[in-house]
Parts: structure tokens; C-alpha cells; sequence
């Protein structure tokens, strides 16, 4: 006669337990059990294997049908427990307690696909005002002929028989399961036995395509944008990757861009620097702002103009403009300009230097 305890009684259960009465049963005893909660006590992990060898039976309707009417030597000569059974079952219950998917299929499903990086060039205009771009983008792309199945045209991906769909297999090496991605399926949980004449069973081919891409005002160099399901497809009908797009900025010969300041140049004549005048500078925009330049302006003197610099991205505002006036010398002049520059330098000489400075006669 077999000394094993009753499976019902192990689990705590009557012999009519739903499934939903037995899960629930394993779980709190595999749980309270288990030897990682009770390191070095024999008696613990002597239970906690009776509990898994009890539900790995009665969660089986076949195996359950047989105990019943015949007890456990009604499991003679049939297996038993499988012990790949009872780490599987037990590693499912982990999943679920913690959130987890409950078997390999979930997992397998939610994989995407690559993500996709490509780099644009932007003028400084269109990276201040914002614009839209079509993107070029070669990449693998779903196979038209079989719909990115793989499959040939009247036939259809069929379950891996080695994972039975789960895109895994397990191991079972004394007290710990070891799993890896399916080697048959390569973790798709699905073959394909007759494949697609054009893209060979890969269920994708190499295309070039546009992708529209927005560019928000203020973007700058470094900066990239993200386009959701632009990327490559993901496997078996898995959703693709991403696109993303490494902005960099072309130079300006116009304006220089800091962070979200610009600078300009701003040429002026020795009369205009010296009595001042009124500027007129074209902005990236097509507006044109009149700068007022006083009168005395240095060299490298710089006028600020808040709001007029490149709009920030998250729409807060903008930067300002620095205009750096720069006085131009002539490198030539006629010789009646030379006779008015000495009586302007005679009339200008007692108001800036002492009475003992002397000019030199060229």
C-alpha cells in the first residue's frame, strides 16, 4: 500500500475543489513553504515538494480523473508528477502574484519591434519658426505578398510544437527551472512550414518610405524627436519600434544661435556710431525690427532686445536678440574726406584729450 499522503489532504481541499479552490489552495502552501523562506528547515521543503506534486496532479483533469477513481497506484506507470510540471506550474504562480504574464505567450506577444535613428539637418529658420519634413527611412518593412506573416499566400503560421506557443522552454535542473527563448520559433511561439516566395518566411523586405515629420519651433542641435510606430515592424504582428530623429542645425550666415538667444552683427559707420542712428535688421521671421543705435556707441557694445530669440519648445516664452555693434573703418579714403576727417579731428581734439596732447602731422 502507498505511504503518500492524500492529494486533497495535502492541499487542504475536498475531493469536489474547483480549480479555482485548488490554485488558490497551492498558492498559500507553495508560497509558505517555499525553502527560499525557510532556509535549512527539512521539513519545509519536504511539504513544499508534497504540495507541488499534489497540484501538479489534481490541476490536471486527466491525471486528477485518475487519482480519483484509482488513488496513487492509479499513477503508477504513468509519470506521476513531472517535475518540469510542477516548477512550470509554480513559476506561473510567481508571474501571477507579482503581475507578471502567466506564460510565455504574453511575453512574447508584447515584444516590438527596432526602433529606427536617422539625422536631419535644419536651416536656423526652420528650426526657429518650426517646420515639416519628409523623412526619408530604408528599413524592413512588412511584406506586402503575405501581410508580414511570413506565410505563403492560403496558408498561415502554425504553433511551435516544441514550445507548444509559448516562445520559451523550460528546464527543470533539481530545485531550479531554467528558461530560454525557444529555439525552434525563435521566441514567436509560431513556424511557418510553407514560406512567402518574396520575402523567404521573413515576413519583411527591405523598403525605402516617407515618414512626415514635425518639427516644433525652437528645436536645436542635439535634440531629437521621437515618431511613435515609424520604426521597424515587430515580429508575428507585434507592434513596430519607433522612429527617432537626431536633429542638427546647418550654420547661419546671418545670425548665431545660443541656446535660445541669437546674435547679430550689426555693421555701423564712424558718423552713425558717432551721432547715432536708426538701424533696420530683417528677423528670421520676415519682420524687420528698427534698431535705435545712441549716439557715442563703442565697438562691441550690445544692445538686448527681450522676446525677439528663438521661442522655447515647451512654448514658454522666447529668447532674446543681442545685437553687437560693430564700427566699420574705411580702408581707403578720397582725399577730400581726409581734409574734412582733420578739421573734425581738430574740432574733436580739445573735448577728449588734455591741452597737452599734440596731434602729428602726417
Amino acid at each position: 500500500m502507498s505511504t503518500k499522503r492524500d492529494y486533497y489532504e495535502i492541499l487542504g481541499v475536498s475531493r469536489t475543489a474547483s480549480s479555482d479552490e485548488l490554485r488558490k489552495a497551492y498558492r498559500q502552501l507553495a508560497l509558505k513553504y517555499h525553502p527560499d523562506r525557510n532556509p535549512g528547515d527539512a521539513s519545509a521543503e519536504a511539504i513544499f515538494k508534497e504540495v507541488n506534486e499534489a497540484y501538479s496532479v489534481l490541476s490536471d483533469e486527466q491525471k486528477r480523473a485518475v487519482y480519483d477513481q484509482y488513488g496513487h497506484a492509479g499513477l503508477d506507470g504513468r509519470g506521476g508528477a513531472d517535475p518540469g510540471d510542477i516548477f512550470s506550474h509554480f513559476q506561473d504562480l510567481f508571474s501571477e502574484f507579482f503581475g507578471g504574464a502567466s506564460s510565455g505567450r504574453g511575453r512574447a506577444a508584447q515584444r516590438r519591434g527596432a526602433d529606427v535613428r536617422v539625422q536631419e539637418r535644419l536651416s536656423l529658420k526652420d528650426a526657429v519658426l518650426g517646420c515639416k519634413r519628409e523623412i526619408t527611412v530604408r528599413a524592413p518593412a512588412p511584406c506586402e505578398s503575405c501581410d508580414g506573416s511570413g506565410a505563403a499566400r492560403g496558408t498561415g503560421r502554425r504553433n511551435c510544437t516544441l514550445c507548444g506557443g509559448a516562445g520559451q522552454v523550460s528546464t527543470a535542473r533539481g530545485f531550479v527551472m531554467f528558461t530560454q527563448t525557444c529555439p525552434r520559433c525563435r521566441g514567436q511561439g509560431s513556424v511557418v512550414e510553407s514560406p512567402c516566395d518574396k520575402c523567404k518566411g521573413s515576413g519583411e523586405q527591405e523598403r525605402t518610405r516617407k515618414v512626415t515629420v514635425t518639427f516644433p519651433a525652437g528645436i536645436d542641435s542635439g535634440q531629437r524627436l521621437r515618431v511613435a510606430g515609424q520604426g521597424m515592424p515587430g515580429p508575428a504582428g507585434a507592434p513596430p519600434g519607433d522612429l527617432y530623429v537626431d536633429v542638427e542645425l546647418e550654420p547661419d550666415p546671418v545670425f548665431e544661435r545660443d541656446q535660445n538667444d541669437l546674435l547679430i552683427r550689426l555693421p555701423i559707420s564712424y558718423t552713425q556710431a558717432v551721432l547715432g542712428a536708426r538701424v533696420p535688421v530683417q528677423l528670421l521671421d520676415g519682420s524687420v525690427l528698427e534698431i535705435d543705435v545712441p549716439a557715442g556707441a563703442q565697438p562691441n557694445d550690445v544692445l538686448t532686445f527681450k522676446g525677439k530669440g528663438v521661442p522655447r519648445v515647451d512654448g514658454r516664452g522666447r529668447g532674446a536678440l543681442h545685437a553687437v555693434v560693430q564700427v566699420q573703418i574705411p580702408r581707403k579714403i578720397s582725399s577730400k574726406a581726409r581734409q574734412l576727417l582733420l578739421q573734425l579731428e581738430e574740432e574733436l581734439l580739445p573735448l577728449n584729450e588734455p591741452t597737452s596732447a599734440k596731434r602729428v602731422a602726417p
